[in-house]
């Protein structure tokens, strides 16, 4: 059994307002986080997913309940550089995470800040640059790159913090589709082959069935939670929160609504078309 990198016990939060207090954007998530795992939180623009994910790296305090990172409690103003280092995070818009005119001095940033010394940091810029596919831009000004080649670069200076969990809210939002891609493989590859812990917060159906486990969020409730497969297949309980499911997982659901018998676990096109294969065998 893996032992949990992130938990949430009854986690509430509102937002305070001039006025007072602002609906509860959180309302009583309980979750644990396996480390090395790679997680997708799914919802609309208000389920609470983006205000969860701030509480990860303490960039947001729990208004009830207790975020734990590590052990950590995030309220523990004396832990709040170990729960940093412990946890980066990676935003929508890379040009606001972008603060130098080269890349490879970008990325060098978070580590100067943490004190780590002269040639640790050249290794992990290297490293990190690598990682991403971006070492041969090193030299570059970021700001005449592509929006999925910044958004790696910002992925670079995260991993050049050598965190063990990465939390990505929204990283693709802003990019085209081949940007998309280069992400999601990078991030793939960053769980898989190092072993970051990774927690990607998304709209994108597509990019949540790539993930081991999928949290469904809506209204600041957790309202599914499990492998991609098993929560796709709860077809109904989604569309009542106002998601919709893959195509193939649709194509399958409205099959079986005729009374067809296939399964509505065939994520991939390939299981799809098995799917369909075997039906008219």
């Amino acid at each position: 059994m893996s032992r949990s990198i992130i938990q949430t016990e009854n986690l509430r939060f509102s937002y305070t307002t001039p006025e007072g207090v602002a609906p509860v954007v959180l309302d009583g998530v309980s979750l644990d986080i396996a480390e090395g795992s790679f997680v997708a939180v799914l919802g609309h623009n208000g389920s609470g997913k983006s205000t969860l994910a701030k509480h990860m790296n303490a960039i947001l305090l729990p208004s009830g309940g207790t975020v734990y990172v590590d052990g950590m409690d995030t309220t523990d103003e004396n832990r709040l550089l170990d729960i940093r280092r412990t946890v980066g995070m990676v935003f929508q818009n890379p040009d606001n995470q972008i603060v130098a005119n080269v890349v490879e001095e970008d990325v060098a940033f978070a580590p100067e800040n943490l004190g780590v010394p002269p040639q640790e940091i050249r290794r992990r810029v290297d490293d990190a640059l690598k990682a991403v596919g971006m070492y041969e831009f090193r030299e570059h000004a970021p700001h005449l790159l592509s929006g999925g080649q910044k958004q790696r670069v910002a992925i670079a200076g995260v991993i050049a913090m050598e965190p063990r969990c990465i939390v990505l809210d929204e990283p693709t939002a802003m990019l085209d589709p081949i940007g998309r891609a280069d992400v999601l493989r990078t991030i793939k590859a960053l769980n898989r082959e190092r072993g970051v812990t990774v927690v990607l917060i998304t709209h994108h159906m597509d990019e949540a069935a790539q993930a081991d486990r999928l949290i469904v969020m809506a209204k600041g409730r957790v309202v599914a939670d499990g492998t991609p497969k098993e929560v796709f297949q709860q077809v109904e309980r989604l569309q009542s929160v106002g998601l919709t499911v893959p195509q193939t997982t649709q194509l399958l659901w409205q099959l079986r609504q005729e009374g067809l018998d296939v399964p509505l676990d065939a994520l991939s096109d390939e299981e799809c078309a098995l799917a369909l294969k075997h039906l008219l065998s």
